[in-house]
């Protein structure tokens, strides 16, 4: 490596090639398709820790984009992993925003306050990773577009992950002309890289697991009700507490109570806490009831999940309200069409969860009214519980202990 001004000479790190290459046959699987983006985080890399480098023009940050289990969560945590300590970050998408918020909070009456958070990220961090890149809110939509042009115009570089190409992204959201020059910052300052090839890397790893002579049988965790025993498995799980310090009737997530069947709240990472799926997944939840949920326990168990399908139906809606509010009705001045089945809005909720509790390395027992297969056939959000049902499939093979393998988004 070239020495830097000092006369110091830099620290070698492995390359992300480097990495990967140490891991083929024992956890990976050599994927052609995958070539061009491990060499453009490569050359990435290189820039980012080649002091000579550093000087040079901005840096184009990376853009990996496809279908689920295509391995783009695993290559952007090679490199993520690669880079030295210092000066980087790594949030699934949703924190970040919840985060920006949060910061937004605090700066109320404060003027410009997407540039003073765009200015304290630059300092701290010259590498912005995002794993889940998606846009689904106008709130978030405004607050991107502002946020976005003060960081790349501060040198921050993004490397994120999608299942959406950044053309497409909150497409036919309201005011989705207000987020247009967003994805123009996005096309100019990364580069957008398909990864497009036919292997599912998720199911791969678990046959090869499930194949191995150390394979061990184990209870089903995630599947139909009629097949898990909840209540025996609260109890192996809490067999060392006294019966009064399980709660049987409610927590309080963000301020507000949401019924239990039973939480058990030892300390991490001994928490388990056992819901309704109505409990959890209808009504007024957000993220950030999802995200505490998977801080405080280190097990969840969802009972009776129903069929979250079902025939789409269209409504139009006005300008300036937002789907999912429950006004089901079509109005005579609306300007966009939005359909959507009956129990979409759950289904959502019910995504969302997912993902929070596999980001976060929660233990998952899952019961279903219905094979998990079939859980979502038809509806506008088949594309995004593919992934939830593939992250699935993956849960059901973690461990109690939480060990579990790299994620494959």
């Amino acid at each position: 490596m070239p020495e830097g001004s000092s006369g110091i000479r830099a620290p070698i790190y492995q390359s992300p090639t480097e990495v990967y290459q140490s891991r083929l046959g024992a956890e990976l699987v050599d994927d052609p398709s995958q070539q061009t983006a491990l060499n453009a985080l490569d050359v990435l890399f290189g820039r980012l820790t080649t002091p000579k480098a550093q000087s040079n023009a901005p840096l184009k940050g990376l853009y990996l984009w496809g279908d689920v289990g295509r391995g783009k969560t695993y290559l952007m945590d090679i490199f993520y992993d690669c880079l030295p300590d210092e000066g980087k970050l790594r949030l699934h998408f949703h924190r970040f925003m919840a985060r920006i918020h949060q910061s937004l909070n605090k700066l109320s009456g404060q003027q410009n306050p997407l540039e003073l958070i765009a200015h304290d990220l630059s300092k701290t961090y010259r590498v912005l990773c995002f794993d889940e890149f998606f846009v689904s809110d106008i709130a978030d939509a405004m607050i991107l577009a502002g946020l976005f042009e003060c960081l790349l115009e501060q040198g921050v570089v993004l490397v994120a992950t999608s299942n959406t190409p950044i053309e497409r992204l909150y497409e036919n959201g309201l005011a989705r002309h207000k987020f247009l020059p967003c994805i123009t910052l996005l096309q100019q300052h990364t580069q957008t890289l398909h990864l497009n090839g036919k292997l599912d890397h998720r199911l791969q790893l678990i046959n090869t697991q499930l194949n191995s002579p150390t394979a061990k049988a184990s209870s089903p965790k995630i599947g139909v009700k009629s097949e898990i025993d909840f209540e025996a498995i609260f109890a192996g799980l809490t067999h060392a507490m006294s019966r009064h310090d399980i709660n049987t009737r409610s927590i309080t997530v963000c301020n507000r109570a949401i019924p239990v069947i039973r939480a058990a709240q030892i300390g991490p990472p001994n928490s388990a806490v056992w819901f309704d799926f109505t409990a959890l997944c209808d009504g007024h939840r957000s993220q950030l009831d999802y995200m505490e949920i998977a801080n405080r326990f280190s097990t969840v168990m969802l009972s009776d999940v129903p069929y979250l399908g079902g025939e789409i139906r269209g409504w139009i809606k006005a300008r300036g309200t937002e789907d999912g509010v429950g006004d089901n009705q079509a109005t005579s001045t609306g300007e966009r069409t939005v359909t959507y089945a009956s129990s979409d809005d759950s289904a959502r909720r019910f995504i969302s969860l997912i993902d929070e509790l596999y980001d976060q390395n929660v233990n998952l027992y899952l019961s279903t009214d219905i094979p998990l297969a079939e859980l979502y056939t038809e509806g506008a959000l088949s594309f995004e519980f593919r992934r939830a049902y593939s992250r699935l499939v993956e849960m059901s093979y973690w461990d109690n202990s939480l060990l579990k393998s790299e994620n494959m988004t």
